[in-house]
């Protein structure tokens, strides 16, 4: 069963609340597991490292994801849809940011997403830390971008480790890291929210090998620092081969970077 989103708290889960999300949001979380299971473990998608000294990290009681992200960034727009895809699996969202468009000068120029910022996720198996640390918006001297988030303690704590190797970040429980792009954003480029939604839940096409395809390492990963009973993709083979896989490809220093 995959779980719903609430355009904006609070709001009833599931029902005639469903009927008032956001279109390409309600696409975003509805990818049926059939769908990742055909997409699989796709060769173009870089799965996330496994931390085997990691220290657990936590928040609530709960293991933690936390993302570290830019809105300018360009691999960012993509880790986004990804982790929606995944995490709706495990709660739900709230508060879910403005739209936004990832730099018009950087790689892959405009590509459509959403910021983190001031979101909320729900859930009784995992928490959710993301921050957004810049806007997409160039600043006064033109050598950067305005800053938008600082970082909690416990997202530095997760990122200080990794902090130069870019954007998009994503640490799961201090056991996984993610670092960098997943995959090519170029296949969001040209495409609109609802258009991009909409091929989430069909295995052949490109999107949804990118999104899709990094979401089930994604939902491995948490599977992993859960249980196999909290989601029923959990007990996945394909989400069995990525925690093989990840499990033999422990972080290393001189990996490569993101953008």
């Amino acid at each position: 069963m995959v779980a719903t989103l609430a355009p904006t708290s609070p709001k009833p889960i599931g029902g005639s609340g469903s009927s008032h999300l956001t279109a390409y949001i309600e696409k975003g979380v509805a990818v049926s597991d059939p769908t990742l299971e055909a997409v699989g473990l796709p060769s173009n998608v870089q799965a996330p490292n496994s931390v085997p000294d990691g220290a657990p990290l936590m928040k609530d009681g709960k293991p933690v994801v936390v993302f570290v992200g830019a809105e300018f960034c360009p691999y960012c727009a993509l880790e986004r849809w990804a982790l929606v895809v995944a995490l709706s699996r495990f709660g739900t969202f709230s508060n879910l940011g403005q739209t936004i468009s990832s730099s018009s000068t950087d790689v892959d120029p405009g590509l459509e997403s959403w910021s983190f910022k001031d979101s909320t996720f729900t859930s009784p198996l995992l928490a959710f830390a993301p921050a957004e640390v810049y806007s997409s918006t160039p600043n006064s001297t033109g050598t950067g971008y305005e800053p938008l988030q600082s970082l909690t303690p416990l997202q530095s704590q997760a990122f200080g480790v990794y902090s130069d190797r870019g954007y998009p970040f994503v640490d799961i429980a201090g056991k996984y890291v993610a670092l960098g792009a997943s995959a090519d954003p170029a296949v969001l480029q040209n495409l609109t929210l609802d258009q991009i939604a909409s091929e989430l839940d069909d295995p052949s096409s490109p999107v949804a090998q990118s999104v899709d395809g990094t979401a089930n390492d994604l939902i491995a990963a948490m599977c992993s620092v859960t249980s196999t009973s909290a989601a029923p993709i959990c007990t996945s083979p394909v989400i069995a081969q990525a925690q093989t896989t990840m499990a033999a490809n422990p972080y290393s220093a001189g990996g490569p970077s993101g953008g």
